[in-house]
Formats: C-alpha cells, sequence, structure tokens
C-alpha cells in the first residue's frame, strides 16, 4: 500500500491487513522504483484538482495498471468527476465508511495483480509477431486480436489508417502470424514509381519489353511467391493498373510485359491505404469491383491519438532501439517528459514519435536521462473542463452536485455502456470494467432498488 500523503484522518480500521509504505509530497514524486513492490496507491487529504490530475498521468506513465484510490472529505464533485476520467481507480469523500474504502482497496488490489497474472500469462506465450506491435491499449488489443484470428487464413486483407500509424509493421505482423511466415514478404509502395515503371516491377518484364530492357526480370508477384504482397498506399495506384491487378487477383496468374506466358503465382495480398478508397470509389478514381476485392477483411488501425496510454510503452521502445542503433548506454525518459509526451495530440503519429524520441537522444548529450526539453516540450496543454447539465452526460456534473450523487451518476453511466456494448452480458460487462462480476451484480442491484437502471 502506497500512501503518498498522511492527513489526520483515522484509517487504521480499512487499512487493517494491508501493508503500508508511507510516503510525502505529491504524486509527481513518485519513482518508478518506489512502485515495484506496490499493489495500490492510496492517496488522502486535499489537493488541487489540476495538481491531481498531472499527478496521477506522471503516476500511470511509470506504471500504465496502477489503481489510484482518492480519500478526500472535502471533494467536490467536479474534482472526483475529474480524477475518475483521468483514470483514478475510485474516489471516496466523507460520506464513505472505513469499510467501503476497505471493500475498494481490495478490489483495486485484486483487480491489479489479476492484471499482472493476465500479462504474465500473455508474455509466456506470446507470438514472436506480437513484438512488432508495441502497445497494451484497448485499442491496438484490438489489432492484435483481428491479426490473431485472421493471420493464419489465405483471405486479402485491406489496411487503413493514418499516415505513420504503423501500417506495415501490421502487415508484416499478419505475415509473420500466417502458414507462409517461412516464405517472403515482398513490399512495393504503389505511390513511389510512375505508371510503366510499376506494372514492370508488379509483373517483371523480358527482354525487349521496352527500352532499357536488356534482360528479363521477374516482378514482385513472383518474388512473393508463397509468401505475402505488401501494396502500399494502393490508392494512389494508376486506374489503368487497377483493372491489371484485379485481373491477377482473380485468376491468381500474371504476365510478364512483353510476354503472353501466363504464370500461376500463389501470393497472399496485403494491401494499405491512407485515404478513404469508398470515398474515392465514389469520385472514379478507384475502381469499384477492385475496391472490394481488396476490401475482403477491413483492418483499421488507430491513430496515436486514440491510444495515448501506449505513448510511454512506444518512447521506452525507440530509446531502446535507437541508443542499440548508436552504440550508446541505454538513457531513461524522466516521468514528467512521458506525462507530457501523453498529452501531444501527435498528427504524425508513432513515425513523429520516433523522430521526436530519436531528436531527444541527440540532444542529450552524455546525459543517461531524458527531460521534457530534450522532445521540444516545454509546457503541458492545458486542462479545460466542460460543464453540462446533469441530465444530458452523467459523467460531468455541475459544482452544486453533491459527491456522493455525481459518483453515482458515473458509475450508473457506465453500467449502461458496459452492458450495453455486451448486449446485456454481465460477465462480459464485468470484464470490460475490469471488475469482478459479483461487484459488478452488487452495484445493479443497488441501482435497481433506487430505480434508475433496469437490469439485463
Amino acid at each position: 500500500m502506497h500512501q503518498p500523503a498522511a492527513p489526520e484522518l483515522e484509517l487504521d480500521e480499512a487499512l487493517v491487513g494491508f501493508s503500508q509504505l508511507h510516503a510525502t509530497g505529491g504524486l509527481e514524486r513518485t519513482s518508478k522504483a518506489s512502485l515495484e513492490s506496490v499493489d495500490c496507491v492510496l492517496v488522502t487529504g486535499s489537493m488541487p484538482s489540476v495538481d491531481a490530475v498531472e499527478g496521477l498521468g506522471v503516476l500511470h506513465a511509470l506504471d500504465p495498471w496502477m489503481p489510484v484510490v482518492f480519500w478526500d472529505p472535502e471533494m467536490r464533485a467536479t474534482d472526483a468527476v475529474r480524477l475518475i476520467r483521468a483514470g483514478a481507480y475510485h474516489c471516496l469523500g466523507y460520506r464513505d465508511s472505513h469499510a467501503a474504502l476497505q471493500d475498494t482497496l481490495s478490489n483495486a488490489v485484486e483487480h491489479r495483480r489479476q492484471a499482472l497474472r493476465v500479462r504474465a500469462q500473455a508474455a509466456a506465450s506470446r507470438e514472436p509477431w506480437r513484438d512488432l506491435l508495441v502497445g497494451q491499449s484497448r485499442a491496438m488489443e484490438t489489432v492484435v486480436e483481428a491479426i490473431r484470428l485472421i493471420g493464419p487464413r489465405r483471405c486479402t486483407v485491406l489496411i487503413a489508417g493514418e499516415t505513420g500509424t504503423g501500417k506495415e509493421m501490421v502487415a508484416r505482423a499478419l505475415h509473420m502470424a500466417s502458414p507462409r511466415a517461412g516464405q517472403p514478404m515482398v513490399s512495393i509502395n504503389c505511390s513511389a514509381l510512375p505508371e510503366n515503371l510499376l506494372e514492370a516491377e508488379l509483373f517483371g518484364h523480358v527482354k525487349g519489353a521496352f527500352t532499357g530492357a536488356i534482360s528479363s526480370r521477374i516482378g514482385r508477384f513472383e518474388q512473393a511467391n508463397r509468401g505475402t504482397l505488401f501494396l502500399d498506399e494502393i490508392g494512389d495506384m494508376p486506374i489503368e493498373l487497377q483493372a491489371k491487378l484485379l485481373r491477377v487477383l482473380q485468376d491468381r496468374e500474371i504476365q510478364r510485359l512483353g510476354s503472353s506466358e501466363n504464370i500461376r503465382v500463389d501470393v497472399r495480398v496485403v494491401a494499405a491505404t491512407n485515404v478513404n478508397l469508398a470515398e474515392r470509389v465514389r469520385q472514379g478514381r478507384f475502381r469499384e469491383d477492385l475496391y472490394y476485392r481488396l476490401n475482403v477483411v477491413p483492418l483499421d488501425v488507430p491513430p496515436l491519438r486514440k491510444r495515448e496510454s501506449d505513448v510511454p510503452l512506444l518512447a521506452e521502445h525507440f530509446v531502446r532501439k535507437i541508443c542499440q542503433l548508436e552504440g550508446i548506454p541505454l538513457k531513461q525518459v524522466m516521468p514528467e517528459a512521458l506525462l507530457r509526451l501523453r498529452c501531444c495530440p501527435w498528427p504524425g503519429n508513432v513515425r513523429q514519435l520516433e523522430n521526436a524520441v530519436e531528436m531527444a537522444v541527440a540532444m542529450s548529450g552524455d546525459r543517461t536521462t531524458l527531460y521534457a526539453s530534450d522532445f521540444g516540450l516545454t509546457k503541458l496543454p492545458s486542462l479545460e473542463v466542460v460543464q453540462t447539465r446533469i441530465h444530458a452526460d452523467p459523467t460531468e456534473a455541475p459544482d452544486w452536485t453533491d459527491f456522493a450523487t455525481a459518483v453515482s451518476l458515473f458509475e450508473h453511466n457506465m453500467l449502461q455502456k458496459a452492458l450495453s456494448k455486451t448486449a446485456g452480458n454481465r460477465t462480459a460487462a464485468a470484464e470490460l470494467l475490469g471488475m469482478k462480476r459479483t461487484t459488478l451484480i452488487m452495484k445493479l442491484r443497488s441501482f435497481e432498488n433506487q430505480g434508475v437502471l433496469r437490469a439485463s
């Protein structure tokens, strides 16, 4: 039990049975080493809301899975909602008993230990391709699960995502997760070559097929035979060449330029695009039949702003990678820098983050630590609180709402969303919310008794 602050509250009764590690000061002073033997962080006493949110971000940058519980008799409802939305495990106030605090801490500790067990099991049975995809956010785990399902199949996959999100890494993971992993994966950027050269690159050519063809050459399809062909930026392929690609996908045969011989190929095609292909079909810039042939299994790669919890993991991954390439001692990113990296919008996504890390490593010189200034970050984006009427969105609460009502409304809203996403399946909803099924049922019964939530 880690207790960063120790106000004059009689907590002995609630903390019976817990091994306690007391610490003073704010969460921002927490070090990674101090969390190694900790299962839950209890923050007691009052502190400014903005400081608490920033401190919470620093702590989660060090350990994204650490549950943090706040107990402050003077906490306002808006502060409680803000902290919960920022990732706090739970917030308790003057109306909550020591028994409620003890139950909360017990659930938090069990939640963390279960998460660590799941991670350990996943690491023990991790597929080799999983190392290509850095991140453990829900958005990234959705991509991982999709690869796990479709990797062993032969089906064509269309990967969509913004520039710099790592679409090629996803394609490589698909290849490694397939029975073709022992065969070559061949990549080509469809926007990097003019049409005549792109056709020759894809299908090959015979000697004398065009000016400069002084010898025969096989194309990328033949190179990828029995393996995977990755067509990057497929949306930029010339419309005339799209018809030839469609024929290859249908017949599994190619013809080299200047030859009438049909050559059978066994190739799995994975395409990627950073544009809306359906819109290009409507504009007449992309063949509709080719679009449906490529879009057998669509796979969306989320932008970095939708998986901000992965930023610290990615930053540390790139630090290790760059330090190894440069042949220099491993550097460590300071918690404040990790927090500020999480708060950046990253319009260039993972590629932009990697460039920022490379700059930080270079700018740090002989230092073994990387500060926010090394990344060109000088201040945090401002934190804004949007006030809305309580009946319009239960996750927001005006200043005049009492603490218990605000927390109750927030829980009510979360339960409704979880049950809706799982079609009323309580076990799945509990797993989605990271709580025990019995805890979920108790909360449902509580709301049923209040007449605010019907059981599914």
